[in-house]
């Protein structure tokens, strides 16, 4: 009778030793991995159209910019519709001339490197869009498959604690135990289906997060290989071995608003400088049929404001400017460190969690053989049951931290692409 117990016992065990191991969706069937989620997402975020079409219209600022004044074509007439030997136009003058602006001080040169400025502040915001959409999905992504790991743990979990109550009937009919055992194993499957329909809900609504960035993913399986990786000690992508924190995008984007200030001083200078306005052209006398060249020459007298207030403003903007920027190198080696030191601590949970789990799933067997055998009461068992189910769910959460402190550490390791580089 022991070892008929024992036998009945061990095989749900069985069961758990196999989910505890890595899993994968069935061999051979497609699934959704980490990349393809990524270009999904890429391809549907509005936010990405919306970066992209910042960058072109940036471009074409840059275009516009660079453009000098328009010329103009004024046309006059005089001495006509008036009274006496004005009454017609026999005693008119019709003079026609070009006027040309010439900007002076450098204000075209001024304006080229503002808008320069703009569009290197436009490609960062778009790396940086296109870095918070990774960063984003990676999260959904495993938070998505952490759902599904520990919803299967609950199944399981389900499943031992019916036969835990099967065997405990029976074992009450022989005489072999207290009608309270048989309670306990109903107390505690009830407890395990509620658990399971949580984790059902919970794998739904991580899924429907994961569909809201690539689309509908009902039904298609997501890459549990991946997300066992860091617990066969593959932890995690591979990183760059100089990250910087001078190489961050949220410094880019600081150094960007430092140039974007630093041009604005350059362009209120520039205006400091009155802009030329030369014309020429021809006035024809109507009476006589004689006609004689007119040159002009007109210059603004800066005598209520001469620029030097802009000036002030322009330069009180670029030492904002430059503060932010030392503060944004501090935050993001604060930021770079703190993430080193939450993967860090993932990665030894991680490096704990696999003899953690070997062992519990052993004091779990010899606590099943005890309890058939009669050497164990219920509530060793159930005690030994309850630590594999938490190592079980620790485990799952230590990857868990360990992917997501991999993935920010991968977004703030990101760089900038050089002028050589494709923009991302």
């Amino acid at each position: 009778m022991k070892v008929y117990y024992a036998a009945f016992l061990a095989a749900p065990l069985c069961v758990v030793a196999a989910q505890a191991q890595p899993g994968a969706p069935v061999s051979g069937e497609a699934v959704l991995t980490l990349e393809e989620a990524l270009a999904r997402a890429e391809a549907l975020s509005p936010l990405a159209d919306a970066a992209r079409a910042e960058v072109e219209a940036a471009e074409i600022a840059s275009e516009v910019a660079a453009l000098r004044p328009n010329p103009s074509l004024s046309i006059e007439a005089e001495n006509a519709l008036g009274t006496g030997p004005y009454r017609g136009f026999d005693e008119s003058e019709t003079a026609i001339a070009l006027t040309l602006p010439l900007e002076l001080g450098g204000k075209r040169g001024a304006r080229m490197a503002g808008a320069a400025a703009e569009m290197r502040r436009a490609k960062v915001d778009r790396a940086i869009a296109r870095a918070d959409l990774r960063l984003a999905i990676s999260l959904a992504y495993a938070g998505a498959i952490a759902a599904e790991r520990r919803a299967a743990i609950a199944e399981d979990q389900l499943a031992i604690t019916a036969e835990n109550l099967r065997i405990a009937r029976d074992r009450v009919m022989v005489g072999a135990n207290s009608p309270i055992d048989e309670q306990r194993a109903a107390l505690e499957q009830q407890r395990a289906r509620g658990e399971a329909a949580i984790a059902r809900r919970n794998v739904q609504a991580a899924r429907t997060a994961l569909a809201q960035y690539i689309g509908d993913v009902a039904g298609q399986p997501l890459d549990w290989r991946w997300f066992d990786r860091a617990l066969q000690g593959g932890i995690g992508p591979a990183l760059p071995p100089d990250i910087d924190a001078g190489a961050t995008l949220a410094l880019a984007a600081a150094a960007t608003d430092r140039d974007l200030a630093e041009a604005g001083v350059r362009l209120a200078q520039s205006q400091r400088i009155p802009d030329l306005t030369l014309s020429a052209g021809r006035r024809r006398m109507q009476a006589t049929g004689d006609q004689a060249m007119i040159f002009g020459l007109s210059v603004p007298l800066p005598l209520f404001n001469g620029g030097r207030t802009a000036v002030s403003e322009a330069r009180a903007r670029r030492n904002r400017a430059e503060a932010l920027y030392r503060a944004a190198r501090l935050e993001a080696e604060q930021a770079l460190a703190a993430a080193m030191a939450d993967r860090d601590r993932a990665a030894a949970a991680l490096e704990a969690a696999t003899p953690a789990l070997a062992a519990a799933q052993e004091a779990a067997r010899i606590a099943r053989i005890g309890y058939a055998e009669g050497k164990f009461d219920q509530m060793v068992l159930l005690d030994a049951e309850r630590s594999l189910l938490q190592t079980r769910a620790d485990a799952v959460g230590a990857a868990l931290d360990f992917h997501t402190a991999a993935a920010r550490l991968v977004r703030l390791a990101t760089r900038l692409p050089g002028a050589g580089d494709k923009m991302p």
